[in-house]
């Protein structure tokens, strides 16, 4: 027998660039991010935007068109900007994928092009995704347009769109050319989407840095106001978090099974299927929190004050602390949100790896669930959030009406 063992590594880098008015004609953020590997040459990109940020901004396409015309001798435009539906739904269909992949060829777009994608998370996993398996890998540019994505998985390494029921079952982990946060897009957005986006803050202050969710603590009614101050403030820390992580882990595509930075995410993404993604991710992720959070002081992990201070923080910036779909049952009685422990387990690769808190700013693992605690966490949100529900949740019945 002959084995030949072969071991190499391969180091990434790509900036995050925090901004404002990025296609303004003087801005050169953009420009010089393009360029910034190969300064002489004259660089292609094709823009694909989320049909929310085109409907929110009607300007955005003459904008970006003056911005490449007056950089000609560095940019190039291949095409008009390709829009895809926004949100989940584009996630939710391999096609809209599958359309980018085309355009690709269409354009003839090799793998020293760009693709800008100008959009929220949902846009940003899938056009991404369709990125990276066309010619293996085509360069991408994100511009995050939502507090969620500019604060946590517009910056990332993550890339996927939803199959089978399963939340990001289809995707690759490949990091972006760049990160492009430009403050203006969140103007446009609506008070809920603001809110919705600060749950990743908290999580990653929960499992990360005590003196951020003191920051929050202390802010927590300034952001849920949307103060452009604290907004952008907790942006540009919960990003410099989520990159130190992917950074210094030692797994950033997670090749193995632990995933500490996404205490509250085991429920929240089948939270998501079950309401048909009525509730938006950042909503999901709260109430993810607010259940486990419940669990760890429950298990004795947590003093029961730090978890009052967790749960006062969710309710005082808006997020909402239930939805009906969490205290639904399968046909034999057991609560339906409890598959999200057998898919996140699978997902991990075959063994269960849930962060729980230990203190404030400190997670950590465990690899089983009391689905009796698990219950009475349940009833017990119902009990404290049924009565009188923050301004989301009227916020969500209204949506679905």
């Amino acid at each position: 027998m002959t084995r030949i063992l072969q071991q190499f590594s391969v180091n990434f880098d790509f900036p995050v660039v925090f901004t404002r008015s990025l296609f303004r004609q003087d801005n050169l953020v953009l420009v010089e991010t393009l360029c910034r590997l190969e300064p002489d040459k004259r660089h292609s990109v094709l823009f694909i935007i989320d049909e929310n940020v085109a409907k929110a901004r009607p300007e955005l396409n003459p904008e970006i068109e003056r911005y490449v015309a007056i950089h000609a001798q560095r940019l190039k435009l291949l095409g008009p900007p390709h829009v895809v539906p926004g949100g989940e739904p584009a996630k939710n269909d391999l096609a809209h994928a599958m359309k980018i992949v085309e355009l690709v060829n269409e354009y003839g777009i090799d793998r020293q092009s760009f693709l800008a994608i100008i959009g929220g998370g949902a846009v940003l996993d899938m056009a991404c995704f369709a990125a990276t398996i066309a010619h293996r890998g085509v360069r991408t540019v994100r511009i995050p347009t939502t507090v969620l994505s500019q604060n946590d998985s517009g910056v990332g390494v993550k890339n996927g769109i939803n199959f089978l029921g399963k939340k990001n079952f289809i995707g690759t982990f490949a990091p972006p050319f760049a990160v492009l946060n430009d403050s203006s897009f969140l103007d446009t957005l609506s008070d809920r989407d603001k809110i919705a986006g600060i749950a990743e803050a908290i999580k990653v202050s929960l499992v990360r840095d005590r003196s951020f969710f003191a920051f929050l603590e202390a802010n927590a009614d300034k952001l849920g106001q949307g103060d452009p101050a604290v907004l952008g403030a907790q942006i540009q820390r919960s990003a410099e978090l989520h990159l130190e992580h992917i950074r210094s882990s030692g797994d950033p595509f997670e090749f193995g099974s632990a995933r500490p930075l996404d205490f509250g995410h085991w429920s929240a993404h089948k939270l998501e299927s079950l309401t048909r993604n009525r509730i938006r991710h950042g909503e999901a992720v709260g109430i993810g929190m607010a259940l486990d959070t419940l669990y760890s002081v429950r298990m004795g992990h947590l003093p029961a004050m730090q978890g009052e201070r967790v749960l006062g923080v969710l309710k005082r910036v808006g997020l909402p602390l239930w939805v009906d779909e969490l205290d639904a049952s399968t046909p034999n009685g057991t609560p339906a949100v409890l598959a999200g422990l057998r898919e996140f387990r699978e997902h991990l690769g075959g063994r269960l790896h849930i962060t729980l808190l230990r203190d404030l700013g400190e997670g950590f693992e465990v690899h089983e669930m009391d689905e009796g605690a698990i219950r009475h966490c349940i009833a017990e949100l119902k009990a404290r959030y049924t009565r009188s529900a923050p301004r989301a949740v009227a916020a969500i019945a209204r949506h679905a009406s």
